[in-house]
């Protein structure tokens, strides 16, 4: 989630072993929508033990000691009538904020409008396919696609940067030319494309394997060189548990300037911090839950009990997870695992371990 069309908050000077850049709050599990990839697998009904607005509130107020963006999600976070209240106080306490509504009757022009006026810096809304037929079958309700493109119409009208969120599988990778466009023609800021990870409802959904998630990186990253070229940008695409495109950017940029491939031994390659779960990234749930991720279901704490501090800088998971002298097998390996450490949600899903390697990864170690 940018901060602001086409550019992204500085976050060089955080320590992620203290502060996450990026925390995520799903304000409600409630959603008219029934995603076939659906990790909450949200149905049309509100928890009663969701956090109220107070409670609310004293995650935000936490997490605005903590991280530079906060990001409202769900379920459809439209649900939460409060959510313009969250919204009004992230923002008076300096944070860059997000919301990920469903399309659904519940996006209107005056909820909108509502949201912008509170401080909204960008909505996102998800497009997983460039036609109704594919995408309304993803998101398992009729007319889903004719909504989301009219949303995005009535997104940028109210004055709101639009995000679009794609996930990617093996279901829809041969459209990825068809979504570029769809996603340049609806006048999308910033493109955010996740690679799936097998959890709740999308555990039965065919995934990536490691050669095409290089042809999709290829892609990616020509695309966000077309868009550096143009004068004040076109859009930013970025990769979601896919921490491993780091690792392919950086190879490129050293191919373009004829220099060798880092062949750095241990865990040295850190030409930046890399976000990963646990690692700058901080997820709650509707009920309080403090995660990683959204997508590596290990409840660490909860914010009843305990702060957003505490969880994120002493939690057992959160600790192993930045630390990448505990990766196992290749991606214990690897040069780059200090820049990468590969999807620990997804090791999670298909091995059980969130320190064992990502399957989705084709780089070869020098070590191996």
């Amino acid at each position: 989630m940018n901060a602001k069309p086409g550019t992204r908050p500085s976050f060089s000077e955080l320590d992620f072993d203290r502060s996450p850049l990026l925390i995520i709050w799903e304000t409600t599990r409630a959603c008219a929508l029934a995603c076939q990839h659906c990790r909450a697998e949200a149905d049309m009904r509100r928890d009663p033990g969701e956090l109220n607005t107070e409670e609310g509130l004293r995650i935000v107020d936490e997490a605005a000691a903590l991280a530079k963006i906060m990001v409202f999600s769900g379920g459809d976070a439209l649900n939460r009538d409060d959510l313009e209240v969250f919204v009004r106080r992230a923002k008076m306490r300096g944070l860059h904020t997000g919301a990920i509504p469903a399309a659904t009757p519940r996006l209107t022009r005056a909820r909108l409008e509502s949201l912008r006026d509170a401080g909204l810096d960008q909505l996102a809304l998800s497009l997983d396919a460039p036609n109704a037929e594919l995408h309304d079958s993803f998101r398992g309700v009729p007319g889903a696609f004719a909504r989301t493109i009219a949303a995005a119409a009535e997104v940028r009208k109210a004055g709101l940067p639009l995000q679009i969120n794609t996930c990617f599988g093996a279901w829809n990778l041969p459209c990825l030319e068809e979504m570029i466009k769809l996603v340049q023609d609806l006048g999308a800021v910033f493109w955010e494309i996740f690679l799936l990870v097998p959890m709740g409802r999308g555990r039965g959904l065919t995934g990536l394997s490691a050669r095409r998630c290089e042809t999709l990186f290829e892609r990616v990253y020509e695309l966000n060189q077309e868009s550096a070229s143009i004068e004040g940008g076109a859009f930013v695409a970025k990769i979601t548990e896919a921490p491993h495109y780091a690792r392919f950017a950086l190879q490129r940029r050293l191919d373009q300037v004829q220099r060798f491939r880092v062949g750095v031994q241990g865990h040295r390659m850190s030409s930046r911090q890399a976000v990963n779960a646990g690692k700058g990234f901080l997820f709650v749930d509707h009920v309080g839950n403090v995660y990683p991720s959204g997508f590596l279901p290990i409840v660490a704490g909860n914010v009843r009990r305990n702060s957003l501090a505490e969880v994120y800088r002493n939690s057992p998971v959160f600790r192993d997870l930045r630390n990448p002298l505990l990766l196992k097998g290749k991606c214990g390996r690897c040069e780059f695992a200090s820049l990468c450490g590969g999807s620990r949600a997804r090791a999670y899903a298909l091995t059980g371990d969130y320190l064992a390697s990502d399957p989705w990864c084709a780089f070869k170690p020098a070590a191996s």
